[in-house]
């Protein structure tokens, strides 16, 4: 199974639309997938049509201990399964503080798992607390969306830190394969400026020894695109919700890039 977190502590960057999507179309290509929601807002279970009060197991029961991992997975649609969430998962920090090996907890509950996966693909919630460590503590990569201005540039710093103490202590195969870049307009100057400030940078970066030396921007952009943003509040992925707009061509050309290996590939 191949195990891949997307993660950035900025919200609104098109993190849990890029998991959605790009797990609804990798199902589609019949991998067997599952989206795991690390955040107790639930966007990602929401997103998918699922109530997350409805909820009986998900993410925190597992992380509790009180659930195992594949009792706890719901098929949300075929090939796609969900790992989903709800407000519980607040308190899952608070009540794990004083766990011996609290930030593996995830990654035992995988490998225990008696079901063949293709994909693992994880949502984290825009902060770096023990909820994002247990998602990069259990992957292999680490996927970036980020959005192509100024201010993107100035967080991504911090979470490479992150990244780097995570794969020193905990998890040493951790990996960033990629950066997406999100709500990309080709018509602006700053887009193409940022892609290429971020080009420079981890060129820069592919003599040294740290996680990312060998990343590379996913050479797919997901295009500004409004169905994007319709999508989620009827609890549809947007290849149900509009098949044929910019979102969905970009989403399927990404995951038509991580179906090949390509990202992993550059990581190894």
């Amino acid at each position: 199974m191949r195990k891949i977190v997307l993660l950035n502590q900025k919200g609104g960057v098109g993190k849990t639309t890029s998991v959605v999507n790009i797990a609804a179309a990798l199902a589609q290509k019949g991998a067997k997938v599952v989206a795991a929601d690390f955040d107790p807002q639930a966007h990602l279970t929401i997103h998918l049509g699922i109530e997350p009060d409805k909820i009986e197991f998900g993410t925190y029961k597992v992380l509790t201990g009180s659930a195992d991992f594949d009792q706890a997975l719901i098929e949300a649609r075929p090939n796609l399964f969900l790992l989903g969430s709800n407000i519980h998962l607040v308190g899952a920090e608070s009540e794990l503080v004083s766990v011996v090996g609290r930030e593996i907890i995830f990654r035992e509950a995988i490998a225990k798992s008696k079901l063949n996966f293709d994909y693992l693909i994880i949502d984290c919630p825009p902060s770096l607390g023990l909820l994002t460590l247990n998602a990069l503590a259990a992957a292999e990569e680490v996927i970036i969306p980020l959005q192509p201005h100024f201010l993107a540039l100035q967080g991504l710093g911090k979470l490479l830190q992150t990244i780097t103490l995570v794969s020193k202590r905990i998890n040493p195969s951790l990996k960033v394969s990629g950066i997406l870049l999100c709500m990309f307009d080709s018509r602006t100057s700053l887009s193409e400026e940022i892609k290429s400030d971020i080009d420079k940078f981890l060129d820069s970066a592919r003599t040294n020894q740290c996680p990312w030396s060998n990343a590379k921007i996913i050479p797919s952009f997901v295009r500004r695109n409004i169905k994007l943003a319709e999508a989620p509040s009827y609890g549809k992925t947007i290849f149900e919700y509009e098949p044929d707009c910019h979102g969905a061509e970009d989403y399927n050309k990404i995951a038509e890039y991580l179906g090949n290996g390509a990202v992993l590939n550059t990581s190894l």
